[in-house]
C-alpha cells in the first residue's frame, strides 16, 4: 500500500488533470528518487540531491536522454509544484541527443505488414498509417469521434491535452463500421450486468447513466475488465497498447522487413512523409499530427530531400561521352561511366 505522502502527491496530481500514464511515471521517479537516498523524505532534500540522482541515472546507469528528462520532470513537479518551492539552477546539464531521421516504411512494406495481421489488429495498424495516429490515440478512439459523413476522425486529449481533428481512410470505412458494430455488442451485454467503459471520473458524476450509451463505448475495447483508476468501480478501458506491440513485433518477422527497426510510431513517421511527397503543405501536416511547432514536423523534410529546396546534385548536370578512352603508364584502359574499366592493350 502507498505511503500517504505518496497518496498526497497522487490526488495534487490528478487535482491538476494529468493523465494515468503521467501520474504512473512521475510517481515511480518520486519513489526511485526517494529510495536512492535512505528513504528521506523528499522536503529534508533539494537541489544537490536532485543532481546526484541524476547524475547516477547517467553515468551509473546509463539511462537514455528523453528517460533522464522526465526523470528530472517528475522532480520539478513534485518540488515547484508540490512543494512550491524552487529549485534554482541545478548544475546538472542532460545530454543533448543528435536529430535522428526516423524510419520510413515504403507502401509496399506497409502492404506486406498489413497482410500479416488479423482483423482488429490489422485495422488498428491501418488507422495509425492512413491517419497519424500515435497508438495511445488509436487505442482511445470512442464510438462518437469517428465521423463518416465527413471521412474524419477527432482526437481528444490527446500529447499535451489537445484536441485535434484528422483524415480518415475511405477503405477503412467499412471494416471500421464492423468493429463499431461488435464493440457496441460488447457494451451491450456489460449493460445488462450494470457494466460499461470506463468514462472521466466527472461523467461519472454528471451523467450516472453514460456508460449505457454507444457514443461513449470504446472502438477498440479490451478483452477484459478492471477496476477504475480513480474510483472503485468495475469497467472496460480501452486494449492495452502492448497487445498491439506483440502482434506488430511477429507481423514484422513474418513478412520479413528484418532491416528496418518497425514500432506503432513508425507508421505515424510514414504517414507524415507520404503526404509531404504528395506535395501537401507542411502546415496542413503539422495540423493533422497535432504538433505544436512545424520545426517538429520539419524532420519528416529531411526524410524525403525537401529542405534541399529543389536543389539537384552537380552530377545531374554533368555532360559525359558516352565511353572514353584513357591511359595508364604502360596500359591503354576503354572506359564507360556504368561499367567496369577494360584494357585495350599495353604500349
Amino acid at each position: 500500500m502507498a505511503s500517504k505522502f505518496i497518496e498526497s502527491v497522487r490526488a495534487d496530481m490528478r487535482l491538476r488533470g494529468f493523465s494515468i500514464r503521467t501520474e504512473k511515471t512521475y510517481l515511480y521517479w518520486i519513489r526511485y528518487f526517494i529510495h536512492f537516498n535512505n528513504k528521506r523524505h523528499p522536503n529534508e532534500m533539494g537541489a544537490q540531491e536532485i543532481k546526484n540522482f541524476l547524475t547516477y541515472l547517467a553515468v551509473k546507469k546509463n539511462v537514455a536522454i528523453n528517460t533522464q528528462k522526465v526523470a528530472l520532470n517528475a522532480l520539478v513537479f513534485l518540488y515547484q509544484k508540490y512543494f512550491n518551492t524552487e529549485l534554482g539552477d541545478l548544475g546538472f546539464t542532460l545530454a543533448k541527443r543528435q536529430r535522428r531521421i526516423p524510419e520510413i516504411l515504403s507502401p509496399s512494406e506497409v502492404a506486406a505488414i498489413l497482410a500479416e495481421l488479423k482483423e482488429r489488429d490489422k485495422l488498428i495498424i491501418a488507422l495509425l498509417y492512413g491517419s497519424g495516429l500515435r497508438v495511445s490515440e488509436c487505442l482511445r478512439l470512442r464510438v462518437q469521434d469517428i465521423h463518416f459523413d465527413r471521412n474524419s476522425l477527432t482526437v481528444f486529449n490527446s500529447k499535451g491535452n489537445k484536441d485535434r481533428t484528422t483524415i480518415l481512410s475511405e477503405n477503412l470505412k467499412t471494416p471500421l463500421r464492423e468493429m463499431i458494430n461488435k464493440s457496441i455488442e460488447l457494451q451491450k451485454q456489460d449493460v445488462l450486468r450494470g457494466l460499461g467503459p470506463s468514462l472521466p471520473h466527472a461523467l461519472y458524476k454528471k451523467y450516472p447513466n453514460a456508460y449505457k450509451s454507444p457514443a461513449w463505448m470504446y472502438v477498440f475495447p479490451s478483452t477484459t475488465l478492471c477496476q477504475h483508476p480513480y474510483i472503485d468501480r468495475l469497467c472496460r478501458h480501452h486494449l492495452h497498447f502492448s497487445v498491439i506491440a506483440k502482434r506488430l513485433k511477429k507481423a514484422v518477422e513474418v513478412a520479413g522487413i528484418s532491416h528496418k527497426r518497425v514500432t506503432n510510431h513508425t507508421f505515424r513517421h510514414s504517414f507524415a512523409t507520404r503526404l509531404l511527397e504528395s506535395g501537401y503543405d507542411i502546415r496542413s501536416v503539422q495540423e493533422l499530427l497535432g504538433h505544436n511547432n512545424v520545426k517538429t514536423t520539419q524532420i519528416y523534410t529531411h526524410v524525403i530531400g525537401k529542405h534541399f529546396a529543389g536543389m539537384t546534385s552537380p552530377m545531374d548536370g554533368l555532360v559525359m561521352e558516352p565511353r572514353a578512352t584513357y591511359t595508364v603508364p604502360g596500359i591503354v584502359f576503354n572506359y564507360s561511366f556504368n561499367s567496369q574499366p577494360r584494357m585495350l592493350g599495353r604500349l
